[in-house]
């Protein structure tokens, strides 16, 4: 064979290799996108719990099939879901495997869709991570409709943030077509919890005590345990609604008047104390430290003489101060109150705060005016470094152009619930996000749920997101018989001056959210 055929061949071997590659590099160059699919909810580059309900999502991409592989760093083949539509639904058990053996590493979703020439396109890999530290399993939240004025199918419901299980804790309609609210729990467990309940058959508060049920006969307002369990504190509030002809939220809301309050267990008796109920002040949304040797709570000046009149014109300018005051539980004795926050150097009014339970972090709301967040647009979250009294806005991954509010923390202290209206400004849905040891919050994501399309159809609100560590041990009928019983515990508001007796023919009410 001559040197010139050895060329020839050698010649012809380049050329095929050359033409091999380019169609590779051509073929690899039609079938798929330099971008991540776009998929809703948007379960993309966010910390998620080992212990959280599949993140089924919808692939907003036109195709005639979908295809999603889910794998992990630890289990690269995972496995792979086929489907003729957009919704993805992720098998459970395959996904709680997956998670277990992620956690503290990633996972990821593979997405690929089918075009009408029948050719598969992939985008590029969306990854999220998965946290070491487990969320607690159960949150329960108020499920009611964004109505004005109308007391309809209002509940208070407990969902298994591990599985789609979601089950009814109280249904208002069950107590006369009747409003239940203000539910609160003891350190994150269900043996110790409180409902403020409002209807034709009475007022008060359901309280179940280690198995013990009871109905008190005053109505608690925004309401937190001592950490020992023997006294709950609460506000005494006369909430009322109101409405703007023109506004983002043609919702709003006026607290005429406030006070403090706190039930002690044993003895089954109600106190207050000067620093918490001054007739000059409105004091509200307590809260208190996981020693229990500080309450937190907002405090602004009354700001007009009749409490009655709806709505009073200095409303708009009524804006609370961050505030905090000792307290020796084995002495019941109070401190001074000292001033934490100042609306005047914030500009705006201080709501809502709550201590994560390592003591290191204050959260809280802030919005233009007012005792309401969640009816305010302007409403943002915020946290406070206690050790240093550092605080700052949360940023844009928590907060957005409409309300975020109602937060609560995981027993462990790595996850925060709050209620958000960032998908369009009208429903509260309940979001999650990962805290770090610095407090910095990872991008927040939303309750998933079994049927990704629901929130787009969902006419409700989830409100009041309490992150719990299992299932609300009494029966919804446990609790409509014994608020519905007779027999209930008297109980002597403390509370003079301005403030109406409970047996008043308007009590003091809470509104919708």
């Amino acid at each position: 064979m001559t040197v010139i055929h050895h060329f020839k061949i050698i010649i012809s071997v380049i050329m095929v290799i050359l033409i091999l590659t380019c169609s590779a590099a051509a073929a690899e160059n039609n079938s798929g996108f330099d971008r991540q699919a776009k998929i809703r909810p948007d379960y993309t580059s966010t910390v998620i719990p080992p212990n959280i309900a599949p993140l089924n999502f919808t692939i907003l991409e036109d195709a005639k099939s979908y295809r999603v592989k889910v794998y992990s760093q630890t289990d690269k083949d995972g496995f792979e879901i086929a489907s003729n539509t957009r919704e993805i639904k992720i098998p459970e058990k395959k996904w709680k495997t997956l998670l277990n053996d992620a956690a503290g590493r990633n996972i990821f979703f593979d997405i690929s869709i089918k075009d009408d020439n029948g050719n598969w396109k992939n985008f590029k890999t969306t990854p999220n991570q998965v946290a070491p530290e487990p969320i607690d399993g159960y949150l329960a939240y108020r499920f009611i409709k964004p109505i004005f004025n109308n007391w309809e199918n209002v509940e208070i419901r407990q969902r298994n943030i591990e599985t789609f299980k979601d089950d009814q804790i109280i249904h208002g309609k069950k107590i006369g077509r009747g409003c239940v609210n203000c539910h609160t729990f003891l350190n994150n467990e269900t043996q110790q919890m409180a409902i403020g309940f409002r209807s034709k058959k009475g007022v008060g508060t359901f309280l179940s005590i280690n198995g013990e049920l009871q109905k008190v006969d005053a109505k608690w307002g925004y309401t937190s345990w001592h950490p020992s369990g023997k006294l709950a504190i609460y506000s005494v509030n006369k909430v009322r609604q109101f409405f703007h002809g023109v506004s983002t939220e043609v919702r709003d809301v006026v607290d005429l008047d406030s006070a403090i309050a706190y039930y002690n267990v044993q003895e089954q008796q109600a106190h207050t104390a000067p620093e918490l109920s001054d007739i000059n002040s409105q004091e509200t949304y307590p809260t208190w430290t996981p020693d229990g040797k500080w309450l937190y709570f907002c405090a602004a000046p009354v700001l007009w003489q009749d409490r009655d009149k709806m709505p009073p014109k200095e409303y708009d300018q009524v804006k609370y101060d961050l505030k905090k005051i000792s307290y020796d539980i084995e002495t019941d004795t109070w401190g001074k109150p000292e001033t934490v926050l100042e609306a005047k150097d914030t500009g705006k009014s201080i709501l809502l705060p709550r201590v994560t339970p390592d003591g290191k972090f204050l959260v809280f709301s802030m919005c233009d005016y007012g005792c309401f967040p969640v009816f305010s647009p302007s409403s943002d979250l915020y946290i406070m470094d206690l050790r240093t009294g550092k605080w700052e806005n949360m940023g844009n991954q928590i907060n957005s152009q409409y309300s975020e509010s109602w937060h609560s923390f995981s027993s462990n202290g790595k996850w925060m619930a709050f209620s958000s209206k960032r998908r369009g400004g009208l429903f509260t849905r309940t979001f999650f996000c990962y805290l770090d040891d610095n407090g910095e919050p990872s991008k927040p994501f939303i309750l998933p749920q079994e049927d990704p399309l629901r929130y787009d159809s969902m006419l409700q609100t989830f409100s009041v997101p309490e992150l719990i560590k299992g299932p609300v041990i009494v029966s919804p009928r446990q609790i409509t018989k014994t608020i519905l019983a007779e027999e209930k515990i008297k109980v002597n508001m403390p509370l003079t001056g301005a403030t109406p007796k409970v047996d008043s023919a308007q009590p003091w009410q809470q509104v919708r959210e």
